[in-house]
């Protein structure tokens, strides 16, 4: 329901195996995230399984049907944790008339296995179950961080394969990072508060991060990226090939603060969540987005290749900025916060 027509083709997105000779694996996570900037991973071995993954699902339906009192109770704060209602984010503020349908809940860092918030009372049982599903995705993001280290040839002496993921340590401080629990509710074709030109489900954005990693359902499609040629391509929730027994490949996506870490070689693409053709039903999908410490300056990459591109983002052009200042910029604009309070709150 958006102005912006998708060009019906799904884009071919590769499925790499983390199993194997690292190098190996690194160069071809290099060569996908360098063209489209998303690359499906087999989950299987990593800690993930079917079991996990529906039990992570039916804890975020029984969340979002639970009564609005119990969510407004733990709304989300300046601090990017709780729960955002029905169009409290607008992710393209330039084109959209109002916000996103949809609703998500953030949980932050988890300190000893516990939330630092405020749990529904849906959520507060599960809370170990939250805490462990969040440990697997970062589990899986420092691995991820390890091989694109490898694969970009970073110098042993200036960090080599640790450069990313000892930037990503929570031992030494906290971060942006967050499990996100998303709900799209299916909207009837006739109903009229709907603007077919405008209303989407999430508007086109890049994510904010170092990595994103993205689980979907089967029969909920939706996600759209953003081509080359300035076409939308609809993503496949299993890749061509995938058995529909099997468990589904995690779909992973590079963020804005690794592009401009990497002057661009791996590459954040925009990427929206439409409402699909014909008769549509909710829309649920887990997300992790990781982040580097707060204090992390964004600076240039130690790596030949990358050197190899030039000069193309502000951050290598001599103007640093930390991975919090620039994730408190990026909400300020997604919520509106900065028309209401100071930027340093946003």
């Amino acid at each position: 329901m958006n102005s912006t027509q998708s060009n019906g083709t799904s884009l071919q997105i590769p499925v790499i195996d983390l199993s194997g000779a690292n190098a190996q694996i690194a160069d071809k996570l290099i060569d996908a995230v360098a063209q489209v900037g998303f690359v499906f991973v087999n989950g299987e071995g990593l800690g993930f399984t079917s079991q996990i993954l529906n039990e992570a699902f039916a804890l975020s339906k029984e969340f979002f049907t639970s009564p609005i009192e119990e969510k407004e109770k733990c709304a989300i704060q300046a601090n990017n944790i709780g729960w955002s209602s029905m169009h409290a984010e607008t992710l393209d503020p330039k084109k959209q008339k109002r916000g996103d349908f949809k609703e998500a809940i953030n949980f932050g860092e988890f300190v000893n296995g516990k939330a630092q918030q405020s749990l529904a009372p849906t959520l507060a049982p599960h809370e170990a179950n939250l805490h462990h599903f969040s440990v697997l995705c970062h589990e899986l993001c420092m691995k991820l961080l390890r091989l694109f280290a490898l694969g970009l040839r970073i110098d042993s002496s200036k960090g080599g394969e640790e450069y990313f993921s000892s930037r990503h340590d929570p031992l030494k401080g906290p971060s942006g990072s967050v499990l996100r629990l998303l709900h799209y509710p299916a909207v009837a074709k006739d109903e009229s508060v709907m603007d077919n030109v405008v209303d989407i489900r999430a508007g086109a954005h890049s994510d904010y991060g170092s990595l994103t990693l993205l689980f979907q359902r089967a029969s909920q499609p939706g996600l759209e990226i953003l081509t080359p040629s300035s076409t939308w391509s609809p993503v496949p929730v299993y890749p061509p090939g995938t058995e529909a027994n099997a468990f589904p490949p995690i779909l992973v996506n590079i963020g804005d603060l690794m592009h401009f870490w990497t002057n661009g070689l791996l590459k954040s693409t925009v990427h929206r969540v439409v409402f699909p053709e014909g008769e549509s039903e909710d829309r649920y999908s887990i997300a992790y987005f990781c982040h580097p410490l707060d204090k992390v300056e964004i600076e240039a990459v130690p790596s030949e290749m990358i050197k190899e591109r030039g000069r193309e983002s502000e951050q290598q052009n001599g103007k640093t900025i930390t991975a919090e200042e620039y994730l408190k910029k990026r909400l300020a604009e997604t919520y509106g916060w900065g028309k209401q309070q100071d930027a340093a709150q946003g």
